[in-house]
């Protein structure tokens, strides 16, 4: 292989770990609202140099999972109330969507381990650790979705949670949770049920009632 090729695969694979790793801390809300990125922080940080850092804040701008300032300012998003309803909308739509094309797919061993993880999301609140709470909480609803059978349906609701992370990391520490979200439990007893309206009902209720309290 050529100096050349080798050096370019070397910034790809440097480029992608950084986008992917920079993209969970954000997902999960481990970084805060309005928080200010630099590319040499970035760099640092993951140990490469100041070409794939900017490719990974490249990507994440694009995505809505960092903002870019006229005067070139990179930070995570700090969403307004109007931006907030309408990306809970938007968790509505879609979410409800995902859940109701895996309900026909949601065999036992689905609904245990959607328990197995609402069990983790009890813990991380019991803990008051925001970060766990919201990897938990969108793993519950990720294994859910992915009987969907529906890859482009779930990215687009990937790309929400992505642009979300930030204010939902800010809800949680406002809300002060000290029981797992209640909607939980109402999804997994539609599945056993196969009870579709209840578990419309249940989604809807789950991805919209705390974004909708942080709005008012």
């Amino acid at each position: 292989m050529q100096p050349a090729l080798r050096t370019k695969e070397a910034v790809s694979s440097a480029h992608d770990r950084v986008y992917r790793r920079l993209r969970t801390r954000i997902m999960h809300g481990d970084i805060a609202p309005g928080t200010a990125l630099t590319l040499r922080g970035i760099g640092k940080q993951y140990d490469v140099s100041m070409t794939p850092a900017r490719e990974a804040v490249r990507r994440l701008v694009a995505e809505g999972a960092l903002t870019l300032s006229p005067s070139g300012r990179v930070s995570t998003p700090e969403l307004s109330n109007e931006r907030i309803e309408e990306l809970a909308a938007l968790r509505a739509l879609i979410e409800v969507e995902l859940a109701t094309r895996a309900l026909p797919r949601a065999h036992l061993a689905l609904i245990e381990r959607l328990q197995t993880i609402n069990g983790a999301v009890a813990e991380a609140v019991a803990h008051r650790d925001g970060v766990s709470y919201l990897r938990t909480n969108l793993e519950f609803h990720r294994t859910l979705y992915l009987r969907a059978q529906a890859p482009a349906m779930l990215a687009m609701a990937e790309t929400v949670w992505l642009q979300m992370g930030p204010t939902m990391r800010a809800l949680y520490g406002r809300l002060r949770r000290t029981e797992p979200p209640q909607y939980h439990r109402h999804i997994i007893a539609a599945l056993r049920a196969g009870d579709e309206p209840g578990l419309r009902i249940a989604v809807r209720s789950d991805v919209t009632q705390g974004l909708r309290m942080l709005a008012s």
